[in-house]
């Protein structure tokens, strides 16, 4: 037995969480070894100062994540599946970098604890590996409603589900909803995903006038009249690529003509879990209307391929589940036991709030790299939309890029409606160091402005 007390306790968690924490860091910073026993849960509380019963909730919880075996008449030992395992670099040079990748967690204590919750996994891993409900089990789906609420959304059990990602969950939507020839409404400049998925489902897409407001009120009242559409997507939150937030007012104009009109709104509310005060769903002033779609890909991981979303009635999610059973059979057990016990000892909102500060950093690196270019970005979104100066084209210049750690895409994947400008979307999250990030940023702009870039 040593004589272990932990290294830190964090102030801002429960007790018997923050210990269960240390315990975790302690591993992996190599101050525990597996094998070791720690020391008796009494011995423990009296020397931190506090009862037995949080000692044996930490240690608990410790257990349950994989960390220690206990043993009755022998002790708590630290688990062999606690063990670190080298990381494998070639799963490091996997990452796609066409895809609007959050900043990834570099805070040793942060991925500790994202680690941590992998012993939950091991220890349920075989009842993991088995078929499950097609819109998640009961703990899974009370997870997707604490995280809902973060966006002020608490809606009946019976219309939440979680599902297989963002891009999968409009799929099996537009599978309920409409059929080939069928039109759609969105932004005339929207994500690359629903054109792909319209075009797999033989929807048509209606791109719409917008302003500084995003998508107007006449615009839309007048292709309803004249397209008699199934439905209205829209990303109002960050919205790759042009990183634009429609403001809460216009929010409710669109909200009213949805009732006025009766028409179905899916709200892709991939960033909304990042700025600290986003404007609501629209999906809480039209909730009967509405397909409220909260992806995790950007706000946790785009690995864990998860969503929690929000049908517009119980019979919807009926509907929902039929067809995720009929497209992808369920969403990964694996996924929603790392995530639920991730949301749960609160590593989720740390993940959260990592991307939510970095974010921010790495729009000040765009501003500071790029400055006499004209492009839009917000804090806390993902990309840069940038227009070329006069004499570049997109096709030239991502040629000039190529090679280089940035994910350049151009407008042409965007468009819907009219000629794709001269306009790039430049992606600032993904494996990229900050540092890394400014000194390609800087190349890009002085490629642009015709000087020469030595750093």
């Amino acid at each position: 037995m040593i004589n272990w007390k932990p290294s830190g306790i964090d102030a801002g968690k429960p007790r018997y969480i923050a210990i269960a924490d240390a315990i975790s860091k302690d591993i992996a910073d190599g101050r525990l070894a597996v094998g070791d026993r720690l020391p008796p849960q009494r011995r423990l509380a009296a020397e931190l100062g506090i009862d037995f019963t949080t000692v044996s909730r930490a240690y608990a919880e410790a257990q349950a994540r994989g960390l220690v075996d206990s043993h009755v008449g022998r002790g708590t030992f630290v688990a062999e599946a606690a063990r670190r395992v080298a990381p494998d670099p070639a799963r490091g040079r996997a990452s796609d970098l066409s895809m609007n990748m959050p900043p990834e967690p570099d805070d040793p204590d942060l991925v500790a604890r994202m680690q941590a919750a992998l012993g939950y996994v091991s220890a349920n891993l075989v009842d993991l590996l088995r078929y499950q409900a097609p819109l998640g089990t009961d703990r899974d789906r009370e997870a997707a409603s604490i995280w809902l609420s973060l966006r002020g959304m608490i809606p009946s059990m019976d219309r939440v589900a979680v599902t297989p990602g963002a891009h999968a969950t409009m799929a099996a939507i537009f599978s309920i909803i409409t059929r080939p020839g069928d039109r759609v409404l969105c932004e005339a400049v929207t994500y690359p995903g629903l054109r792909n998925i319209a075009g797999r489902f033989g929807i048509e897409l209606v791109g719409l006038e917008t302003d500084a407001d995003g998508v107007t009120p006449d615009a839309l009242e007048d292709a309803i009249a004249r397209h008699a559409p199934k439905a209205l997507y829209l990303n109002p939150t960050l919205q790759n690529p042009t990183t634009h937030t429609i403001p809460e007012a216009r929010r409710q104009q669109v909200s009213e003509i949805l009732n006025q009109y009766d028409l179905t709104l899916i709200e892709d509310d991939a960033y909304g879990f990042i700025p600290a005060r986003a404007p609501a769903p629209i999906a809480v002033s039209s909730p009967d209307l509405t397909w409220h779609i909260g992806g995790l890909a950007k706000c946790i991981g785009a690995g864990l391929r998860l969503a929690y979303t929000i049908a517009p009635s119980p019979k919807c999610a009926h509907r929902l589940a039929q067809a995720i059973r009929a497209l992808a059979v369920m969403p990964s057990p694996l996924s929603m036991a790392l995530t639920t016990q991730w949301i749960e000892d609160g590593t989720a909102d740390s993940i959260r709030r990592f991307i939510r500060a970095e974010t921010a950093a790495r729009q000040q690196i765009a501003a500071e790299a790029l400055e006499g270019m004209t492009f839009a970005g917000a804090p806390n979104a993902f990309n840069v939309w940038l227009t070329l100066p006069p004499g570049f084209t997109r096709a030239s210049t991502v040629a000039r890029l190529a090679g280089r750690p940035l994910g350049v895409v151009p407008s042409d994947a965007f468009t819907v409606a009219g000629t794709p400008g001269e306009m790039l979307r430049v992606g600032l999250g993904g494996p990229i160091s900050r540092d890394e990030l400014s000194e390609h940023l800087h190349f890009l702009g002085a490629a642009l402005s015709g000087s020469s870039y030595m750093g």
